[in-house]
């Protein structure tokens, strides 16, 4: 970072190198905007995106998300980067969870609609009644799909 760079320069310049995907270097501007401003709902969501894809500091970064989503739980962006965190630990289910809360908020975001369709969504379970994992919903799930069948349950 230039001396003569001002927060704002430093959090947009961390922004495009997250979207470039250089996250070792996305961090230090980001680090920088987060110090001069930990205030900043925005900035500290990032930073936790950051710190999750640089560090691989899964607590630290979901605290920093979520507690930009708190407070500012109006803005859709600072889900998908809570749910991008998950993501980067394998917590699908999580992921999944907080892109529908941003969706609530604004149903044409492009970037959680665009993350939502990537993730995909399971099928209902052939057999309703019983658990996900049973093993006759597995067989019938893998049957249903190869003959290539709708999502409706046979329990529905």
């Amino acid at each position: 970072m230039t001396a003569i760079e001002c927060p704002d320069q430093s959090f947009e310049r961390g922004l495009a190198l997250l979207k470039e995907e250089r996250f070792e270097e996305a961090l230090e501007p980001l680090a920088a905007a987060h110090h001069r401003d930990p205030a900043n709902a925005r900035v500290r969501s990032a930073y936790g995106l950051g710190l999750a894809l640089a560090r691989r500091s899964f607590d630290e970064a979901v605290e920093l998300c979520r507690s930009a989503a708190k407070q500012e739980f109006f803005n859709p962006d600072l889900y998908l980067n809570l749910a991008r965190v998950h993501l980067v630990y394998g917590f699908k289910n999580e992921a999944v969870r907080y892109l529908r809360r941003g969706l609530m908020i604004d149903p044409a975001h492009p970037g959680l609609d665009r993350a939502l369709c990537r993730l995909g969504e399971r099928r209902r379970p052939v057999l309703g009644f019983l658990p996900r994992r049973h093993l006759l919903n597995r067989w019938l799930g893998r049957a249903r799909h190869r003959l290539g069948g709708g999502p409706r349950s046979l329990a529905a």
